[in-house]
């Protein structure tokens, strides 16, 4: 099923928003709803200790009071009861029973001195409410305690209130994020169909096309790496096309330059064998046909110095550069191969170890080796690590792999040496030219190139450029 990247996106980012908003309002309700309750029994706590308070300070007047606070409090839909110390009610604007109903372990609790809150008790009331415990302590000892009750429905309203607030706020941010997701989709989804489009066509080999380009995120870079790809595609078209020309042209000229020597030569010898040519004439024909022969040999030479031209002779630019760079990109390109394996690349050099090189030729090398490390490595790891040496950089890389037996070493710079000779049992993958061309690389450098291996146990390559 092809799911079209806009809808992906569009998913994520709902998904994203959802999740979020979901998080978001089960934490803040569940932040509202303790708030709620703590603000109920903070209230129900401060009346509580009043009315016990004034109780103390005029106990000839405790039932004017009690009276007094029961008719301020039944406005706010609080009831409270007064007992003794044996939990027999002294005097109640609620409760009709004859006892406080306590467990054990809030007796207990009050007994010493403590309080007792609960937010939510629908056993021992008709309804669900939220009451505070408080002791009456007189002269440091324990003489009875108040009980003060709220219905919960109040606090409920309250919360389901805030809830349906919060879940308009909800849907309309859903609605919005909508919108703004949507847009935003479509233009990046817009700019990935132009690159589409544009490597469509040159796919089909139309290079002229050009994508708008900016450096306002990773997709105007891309697309700006697309234009310099394509530029640089249409000017090696042109060039390929130029070589092909100078090929048929060369071709033919080898063709042309090739028949007449041959033909001279082969009328000289029918000519010796058929005893056509007279004996007056015979030097003067082998000295003809030495001279076709050293003309064809130069035409030879000539034919191995063109196929150098063609084959790019290797010519370095060295550059002064960190050397950590190239690790990391050796790294970031090998990764997936690496990870195939389940190998680990570790890099292990100082940012200010700089190396004087070909950028591209060196990263050459160290790609080969690495790969080579990885073909023959697994469930191991690959270091690749740096530093500086008297007059040189040394680079070290260094795999836990299958190693080598000490005659192999030498041979694994030969040119189409593979390490393990049957192609279809060898797990590892081959050598083939790739060590050759190392080898000749580093050699061009003016470095060295060393390894060290053992069977079962690794192998080290060890490369060392000068600095001058």
């Amino acid at each position: 099923m092809n799911v079209r990247v806009l809808y992906q996106q569009l998913a994520s980012h709902i998904s994203v928003i959802l999740i979020a908003f979901l998080l978001l309002s089960l934490l803040f309700s569940h932040y509202i709803e303790q708030f709620v309750y703590d603000n109920k029994t903070e209230e129900l706590t401060q009346y509580g200790k009043e009315i016990l308070r004034d109780i103390q300070r005029d106990r000839l007047n405790s039932n004017r009071i009690l009276q007094s606070y029961g008719h301020v409090l039944n406005g706010r839909d609080i009831q409270y009861s007064l007992f003794d110390e044996d939990s027999a009610i002294i005097y109640s604007t609620g409760l009709k029973t004859p006892l406080v109903e306590l467990n054990e372990k809030e007796w207990e609790l009050i007994t010493n001195g403590h309080s007792v809150i609960v937010n939510q008790d629908y056993k021992r009331f008709d309804v669900g409410v939220t009451f505070v415990l408080l002791p009456y302590i007189h002269n440091h000892q324990f003489v009875g305690g108040i009980l003060l009750t709220s219905p919960i429905k109040g606090s409920r309203e309250i919360i389901s209130q805030m809830n349906h607030y919060l879940i308009y706020t909800t849907l309309i941010a859903l609605a919005v994020a909508l919108i703004v997701s949507w847009i935003l989709s479509t233009f990046h989804v817009k700019r990935v169909e132009r690159l589409r489009q544009g490597a469509s066509r040159v796919a089909q080999g139309d290079y002229s096309v050009r994508v708008p380009s900016s450096n306002f995120d990773e997709i105007g870079e891309l697309s700006g790496d697309f234009n310099r790809m394509v530029e640089k595609l249409e000017v090696s078209q042109a060039e390929i096309e130029n070589l092909e020309n100078r090929r048929r042209q060369f071709m033919a000229d080898v063709s042309h330059e090739l028949r007449t020597p041959l033909t001279t030569i082969r009328g000289i010898i029918e000519g010796l064998r058929n005893d056509m040519i007279s004996e007056s004439e015979k030097e003067k024909g082998l000295h003809l046909a030495s001279n076709e022969t050293m003309r064809l040999i130069r035409l030879v030479n000539e034919n191995l110095d063109y196929e150098k031209i063609r084959a790019n002779q290797v010519k370095l630019d060295k550059q002064r550069f960190q050397l950590v760079e190239l690790f990391e990109i050796t790294k970031e390109q090998l990764k997936g191969q690496a990870q195939a394996r389940s190998n680990q690349i570790k890099i292990d050099v100082d940012p200010t170890v700089h190396v004087l090189a070909d950028y591209d030729r060196l990263l050459q090398v160290l790609i080969n080796i690495t790969k080579n490390s990885i073909q023959f490595t697994e469930n191991g790891l690959i270091q690749l690590r740096g530093f500086d040496s008297e007059g040189s950089t040394v680079i070290e890389i260094e795999d836990t792999g299958i190693g080598m037996d000490p005659e192999e070493i030498e041979r694994i710079w030969s040119r189409f040496y593979k390490a393990i000779v049957s192609r279809t049992t060898n797990p590892y993958g081959e050598f083939g030219l790739g060590l050759s061309i190392v080898k000749q690389l580093v050699t061009l450098h003016e470095g060295t190139i060393e390894v060290a291996s053992a069977k079962g146990r690794g192998t080290t390559f060890t490369i060392e450029i000068p600095k001058a």
